[in-house]
């Protein structure tokens, strides 16, 4: 065979394969070459196949959408927790669907906004789920600080589509207010009943993490500082209630009990004076109260989506970065960068310009004990002072007679300006002040 031949490369795509197996051996067949190899006389052999087929490197299986999420459902639902979820968003659903039934037999628009509130549950038991999910993934080269962002962004979206169902009934009810229709007070108030008991069972039978930080985070809303308010007056009345009236209350349980109140009362009123514009009202006051309970929480995960540094800790790390900046051997930070990757969890990009003597393995150790206590996800770039001495050369030109520079300068302590040399072109200047020379 030729060298020519030796260097040709057989097609792996379109090349035909045949497998010969017998008891004597085995030999593959190509287009371009044969090998053969004898199988030892111990292996009992009594097949003989023939595969021929074409041969497609880094063959993937395809899986559609709906298959990986039933294989990551699966995954999750080994979690005793996950089945609880799951059980508590059955139930959550069923409520849900008896309540909008409920909500077109009554025609209360009132009852519909409280049902909103069920809804939002809804998507806060999926963001649940998707926060177990997360537990089991880890970081890629696509995803370096990992999925926790994924819930930054569920708990955001859910609250913004509550705060629209919350414009979409004010919408409603002002067309309402033009031609009032009548409202069947047959069901308004067992409905209040469920939605209030399944609203409360979401909210305090599921440790969701995710909402719970982000209740606390962010600011109060106006129905909490006005309730904060009054009960504070309340307690002290009766001291004993500060434990359960302050600081704050929840603002979802505060709004389930708001919005029941609201609806007990319209039932009393259609039921005492056929006040039918009564319910049109509950529903702008439950709109109103659930839009402004949503909309600090969507201002605290919009910011954290938009990589701002958190104002909360923009006073501590100052501290620690002028406490790291009188560090042996750091000269400058330049660039500093910190933002909220997920919820408590804080990353952040500086550089050091440190002294060209300086060792910058030591000192990135002490710039990062300083930061890695509020700063988890950090990255560092060391890099030492580029100012050098001795790229600076200067000419003395032969025409300048020796008497005209300076004397030379004796021990002591002296200043010298840069005026009394020869002015040369430079990429660098230099001044000399109040030098020791010795």
């Amino acid at each position: 065979m030729s060298a020519h031949n030796h260097n040709i490369m057989p097609d792996l795509i379109s090349s035909s394969v045949t497998v010969d197996i017998s008891n004597s051996g085995y030999n593959v067949l190509g287009n371009k070459e044969s090998a053969s190899c004898i199988v030892p006389k111990y292996q009992p052999l009594n097949i003989k196949k023939k595969l021929q087929g074409t041969i497609y490197p880094f063959l993937t299986t395809p899986h559609s959408i709906p298959e990986v999420l039933l294989k990551e459902l699966s995954d999750i639902l080994k979690n005793k927790k996950a089945q609880k979820i799951l059980l508590v968003g059955a139930i959550n659903v069923i409520g849900t669907i008896i309540l909008l039934l409920w909500c077109h037999s009554t025609g209360s628009m009132a009852l519909t906004a409280y049902t909103y509130l069920t809804i939002f549950d809804i998507f806060s038991l999926l963001t649940c789920l998707l926060t177990l999910w997360i537990q089991y993934q880890r970081s890629s080269s696509i995803y370096s600080f990992g999925y926790d962002r994924f819930v930054v962004l569920a708990v955001f979206a859910s609250t913004m589509l509550a705060q629209l169902g919350a414009l979409f009934i004010i919408k409603e009810s002002i067309e309402r207010f033009i031609m009032q229709p009548e409202i069947h007070t047959g069901r308004l108030l067992l409905g209040t009943i469920l939605a209030f008991v399944v609203h409360m069972v979401v909210t305090y039978s599921i440790n969701n993490r995710a909402m719970n930080h982000v209740v606390a985070a962010s600011s109060s809303s106006w129905l909490q500082e006005h309730m904060t308010d009054m009960s504070e007056s309340l307690c002290h009345v009766i001291p004993g209630l500060s434990k359960l009236l302050l600081p704050r209350l929840n603002p979802f349980a505060l709004i389930a009990f708001a919005g029941a109140i609201a609806l007990f009362s319209t039932h009393v009123l259609i039921d005492a004076k056929m006040y039918y514009s009564a319910d049109t009202w509950a529903a702008v006051a439950i709109a109103l109260m659930t839009w402004g309970t949503m909309f600090p929480m969507s201002m605290y995960t919009g910011k954290i989506l938009l990589q701002t540094s958190p104002s909360h800790i923009i006073g501590q790390l100052d501290k620690l970065l002028r406490e790291a900046s009188t560090l042996d051997g750091v000269l400058e930070f330049r660039h500093e960068h910190f933002w909220t990757v997920s919820f408590g969890v804080l990353a952040g990009t500086l550089q050091v310009r440190v002294r060209r003597d300086a060792d910058e393995q030591m000192v990135l150790a002490h710039v990062y004990n300083r930061l890695s206590n509020l700063v988890s996800e950090l990255t560092i770039q060391i890099f030492k002072d580029d100012w050098t001495r001795s790229a600076m050369t200067y000419h003395l030109p032969s025409t300048t007679p020796f008497s005209s520079y300076p004397p030379p300068m004796t021990q002591g302590h002296c200043a010298t300006s840069v005026s009394n040399f020869p002015r040369h072109s430079s990429q660098e200047n230099f001044y000399f002040s109040n030098a020791n020379i010795r």
